[in-house]
């Protein structure tokens, strides 16, 4: 099989990770394969075609509520009174009518009742006058019910879409925080919580910074308050996921729009600001946008977390990785990658998210260069950055994508390192949720029974094999596997001292049986037979009178 029909399945030409509209940036898979600045226009584009529609049916909507009130007006006056055959809409606007009629009266003598000029008599109206009163008051209640669906819909549909924070005005968002706290209201609980270490630590950092501005500083904090106050005084959680990266986009492009006529078009010094302006704002927000209630991040999170757990199968051998992890310095990369791309989910700013991907594509083509003994390429990066994500199974990936994808400065996703980076791992994501038989040059039968569980790639009936695979696989699952082949030599060697001892034990019973044996037979073949006892030397012998007498001591004189 060529190197090429092994890369069929993974290999992505690097034209498909730039926008389709052919502006040169990086696409986004969340964006339909738009950059920021393309799907942003054509979000605004969709955004307005759904306001005229919606206006559209509002009209029309209200001119249908018009011709049925004159209808039903019309008919009214011709109908007689008496007739109750048929219940109509005039029926009901009579009765209506007559119950508005009761509250205004109530209303009306309970005001007469404690007002000072209720003491004094009223005065006396002609009955042709009050008769025009009385049948004026009655048209303008009609009309106000009859107007009350479609206006009230009219105006829902300027208050849904008026645009939620007024860059060009901070102050007056500004004096209507203010008058809004004078008037009881209280901000949304989920932004006056306690503020966290973290968040204390990001706003004197921001404190900090805006110090070295002088004046531009003051502005900056002015309106990040004031935009602050005025998402906390919405109704966060009944936003969607694509409202709130609205709100949060359009001051970035605002804020940013006028930095770039402050500092005369010096871009790196906006990106500067910019970066602590996203530190500081999303810190703030980062428990009231991350994986909100009104998005499905939660549930693509779990189904994200269920694939890659049912692809523990997959080998470096099916993705066509080139790494090799029995290299030291290899092994080290590869988890240092996967330390990172987990890392990612404990930080709440999107640049420093950014930051721990860019991190881990690092390692991954630092291990590509140690194994090949040169610069690793593309093509060689996603697949090694697919088994990396395989490996590491990050938690919430799909919520903190989707966070960076949304509040994220778009000019870090459109361009540069940052970008690149982040747009292979949306594509890794996505291969590992298409992932197939084909992708990995595997049947469809096989495909399905590793997915089942009923088989393995791994061969176990050859444990040489099997621990081969597994070294490549991982390089602590192979040390583990080595440690209990040694401890499976000890427990065969602990069997055989075991046995030679039993042995030894066993001879040595049979040793003393055959030597008790021995004795005995000996004992039965030769008995013991008893003699008397010799008789001393200096003894009388009757018997033998030649022997000489014995020796006397004699006495010699001097």
């Amino acid at each position: 099989m060529s190197q090429r029909s092994e890369r069929r399945g993974i290999h992505v030409d690097q034209s498909e990770l730039l926008c389709k509209k052919g502006c040169g940036y990086y696409g986004n898979a969340a964006w339909q394969g738009l950059c920021s600045k393309c799907w942003r226009e054509e979000y605004q584009r969709a955004r307005q075609r759904q306001i005229q529609e919606d206006w559209a049916l509002a009209e029309k909507l209200q001119r249908e509520e018009e011709a049925a009130y004159v209808s039903s007006h019309s008919s009214s006056q011709t109908q007689p009174p008496q007739s109750h055959s048929q219940p109509s809409l005039a029926t009901f606007s009579k009765f209506e009518e007559k119950k508005t009629n009761e509250k205004t009266r109530k209303v009306t003598t309970v005001k007469k009742f404690f007002s000072p000029s209720s003491r004094t008599a009223p005065k006396k109206v002609p009955p042709e006058k009050e008769r025009e009163k009385r049948e004026k008051e009655k048209e303008e209640k009609l009309q106000g019910r009859r107007e009350s669906h479609g206006e009230t819909l009219l105006r829902d549909l300027k208050g849904i879409f008026t645009q939620p924070w007024d860059m060009g005005s901070p102050t007056e968002a500004l004096v209507s925080r203010l008058r809004e706290s004078h008037e009881g209201k209280t901000p949304s609980p989920s932004i006056t919580r306690q503020s966290s270490i973290e968040t204390d630590r990001a706003s004197q950092d921001f404190l900090e910074f805006l110090k070295t501005l002088q004046k531009p500083g003051r502005e900056i904090q002015k309106q990040s308050r004031a935009f602050i106050d005025s998402m906390g005084n919405k109704k966060m959680q009944d936003l969607s996921a694509e409202e709130l990266s609205e709100c949060v986009q359009d001051f970035y492009q605002g804020m940013s729009d006028r930095l770039l006529n402050h500092y005369k078009g010096s871009s790196e010094k906006v990106d500067r600001v910019m970066d602590q302006v996203e530190k500081y704002i999303m810190t703030r927000l980062y428990k009231s946008v991350f994986c909100p209630e009104t998005s499905d991040d939660e549930k693509k999170d779990l189904a994200t977390q269920r694939r890659i757990r049912a692809l523990h199968w997959v080998t470096i051998q099916m993705l066509c990785v080139p790494v090799d992890e029995e290299i030291p310095e290899v092994s080290d990369s590869v988890v240092k990658a996967i330390t990172d791309v987990i890392e990612m989910d404990s930080k709440r700013v999107p640049r420093d998210k950014l930051a721990f991907i860019t991190s881990c594509s690092k390692h991954i083509f630092n291990a590509i260069r140690v194994t090949k003994n040169e610069p690793a390429s593309a093509d060689d990066f996603l697949p090694t950055l697919i088994y990396i994500v395989l490996k590491a199974n990050p938690p919430r990936l799909q919520s903190n994508i989707q966070y960076i994808t949304r509040f994220c400065n778009p000019s870090r996703l459109m361009t540069g390192e940052d970008g690149y980076y982040f747009t292979n791992l949306c594509c890794a994501v996505a291969f590992i949720e298409k992932l197939d038989a084909h992708s990995l040059n595997l049947s469809p039968e096989d495909f399905e029974r590793y997915m089942s569980g009923q088989a393995s790639p791994r061969r176990q009936d050859d444990p040489a094999a099997w621990l081969q695979s597994g070294s490549l696989f991982n390089p602590a699952l192979s040390q583990i596997h080595q440690n209990l082949s040694v401890l499976s030599n000890l427990e065969k060697r602990q069997q055989q001292v075991m046995e030679g001892a039993q042995s030894l034990q066993t001879e040595l019973a049979e040793w003393q049986d055959s030597v008790a044996r021995e004795v005995q037979e000996i004992l039965e073949r030769y008995p013991l037979e008893i003699k008397s006892r010799a008789s001393a030397i200096d003894a009388e012998n009757v018997e033998n009178d030649r022997l000489p007498p014995p020796l006397q001591p004699q006495v010699f004189a001097g």
